[in-house]
């Protein structure tokens, strides 16, 4: 959500310093299901705005990111008699709701056209599926990509920067405290505008700000498990629309791999290294084996990862698949903007509304927005460590073999074992001392073990 309010202020020609306390994307930015989708389940919840929007966004991401995001075929299976008719009148009103920008429509698929589709799907009881599209990309490259074009356009963007409080005056925010973590320097930035775009954190922000705000958010999470890709061998996905509990499944392949989740789970506090829970990893294994001719088992998953959603609370409720996929945006007495909520494909129109609401906050000459078809910077250097320390601010192990490749969401034992590689390598370019060459290879192999089952 920053990194595109970034590269929207900084397209208008507004001055721009993004901070960011650890890397970019570390937290939940790149631990998504790798969806850039228009929410085809916020149709049963009756959001038909949201799901225009997010159709909208999907389909401006195909075009300003083409290298990122891509369509890719989902298949939903029929095991019950009316499976088919109620998924396809469905998918059709998603089609009729995406309008041209549905990159293929909608279809019914016999029994053996879905087992074509799906060699490794359980044949009991399959009667047929049904056929969309909806789209696919790498969450932490997209991220990047929005680095590098907010930096074209001027903006100036830093990691390992925390921001401690906030600066008042009579009142008002015009600024922030902030801490160098490498360095441990503290400085002062001063600004006409602050926006809190600290997804699950932004209610430490607020209550910085107004320490009597009531709390904003509650907290989902949501945990995935990377299979090998003989568990999903073809190009097509997996949707279960609805588990026996009533949960939504996922089965995608992504990077070679298989990629499965996700869970809903109510969490009570904020963390950047969420971990998925026992019951979370049982769900996935049991419920994909309901649905997989080959049942995967703990000893198959090369990798658990967890994000939190910071979902916006609207009324009291336990159930966090049932609270608001939008975006939120306030303005407080003294003038801190925040925004959260929201999901990825939607980051673009998120950035445009806070900015709008920028303008106004800090008295800003209003400028239009540019980023409706901007294509993003999508430069990228496979491989190069040097290439990623001095152009996309790679800091730690983690940062390269986490974010600058997705080594770690991929195979997360093997990525360990290539940490000393890493570490020697950035070791030259980033001067580190040979305790600190070690201290990087411990600390990643502490953070693969928690990735491993």
């Amino acid at each position: 959500t920053g990194l595109g309010a970034a590269v929207d202020a900084a397209s208008r020609g507004h001055s721009v310093l993004l901070i960011e306390q650890s890397d970019f994307a570390k937290g939940t930015s790149s631990r998504s299901t790798k969806l850039a989708h228009g929410g085809v389940r916020y149709l049963k919840q009756g959001n038909v705005s949201l799901v225009l929007e997010a159709l909208a966004e999907r389909e401006r991401l195909y075009r300003n990111a083409p290298g990122i995001v891509a369509p890719l075929p989902f298949v939903i299976p029929s095991y019950h008699a009316l499976d088919q008719p109620f998924y396809g009148i469905g998918l059709k009103l998603y089609d009729l709701l995406a309008g041209k920008t549905s990159p293929h429509p909608s279809r019914l698929l016999s029994r053996q056209s879905v087992m074509e589709r799906v060699p490794t799907i359980s044949p009991k009881n399959l009667t047929g599926g049904v056929l969309y599209y909806d789209g696919q990309f790498d969450d932490a490259r997209l991220a990047f990509a929005l680095m590098l074009t907010a930096q074209e356009h001027g903006a100036t963007l830093r990691n390992y920067v925390r921001c401690d409080g906030l600066l008042k005056h009579e009142g008002k925010v015009v600024g922030v405290r902030a801490t160098d973590t490498e360095s441990g320097s503290a400085f002062e930035i001063r600004a006409s505008c602050v926006i809190n775009a600290t997804g699950v954190f932004v209610d430490c922000l607020r209550q910085q700000d107004e320490p009597k705000a009531p709390p904003l958010l509650a907290l989902s999470q949501g945990a995935h498990l990377i299979l090998p890709r003989a568990f999903l061998p073809g190009e097509t996905a997996l949707m279960i629309p609805k588990t026996d509990d009533g949960r939504v499944l996922f089965a995608i392949p992504w990077h070679g791999v298989t990629l499965l989740g996700t869970t809903d789970t109510p969490v009570s506090s904020a963390s950047l290294e969420p971990r998925a829970r026992e019951d979370e990893i049982e769900f996935l294994l049991t419920h994909a084996a309901k649905y997989l001719t080959k049942a995967p088992t703990p000893s198959d998953v090369l990798s658990v990862f967890a994000g939190l959603r910071p979902l916006v609370q609207r009324g009291r409720t336990q159930r966090t698949a049932s609270l608001s996929r939008d975006h939120h945006i306030e303005a407080s007495d003294s003038g801190l903007l925040t925004i959260t909520g929201g999901k990825w494909t939607t980051y673009r129109k998120m950035a445009e509304d806070v900015i709008n609401h920028a303008e106004r906050v800090g008295k800003l000459t209003p400028r239009p927005c540019r980023t409706q078809n901007l294509p993003l910077n999508e430069a990228w250097s496979e491989g190069d460590i040097a290439w990623h320390i001095e152009n996309t601010q790679a800091r730690t192990v983690e940062d390269y073999l986490a974010r600058r490749t997705r080594a770690l969401l991929l195979d997360a034992k093997a990525s360990a074992a290539t940490a000393p590689q890493i570490a020697d390598e950035m070791a030259l370019a980033l001067g580190w001392s040979p305790d600190e060459t070690q201290r990087q290879v411990a600390s990643y192999r502490a953070l693969a073990k928690d990735y491993c089952l």
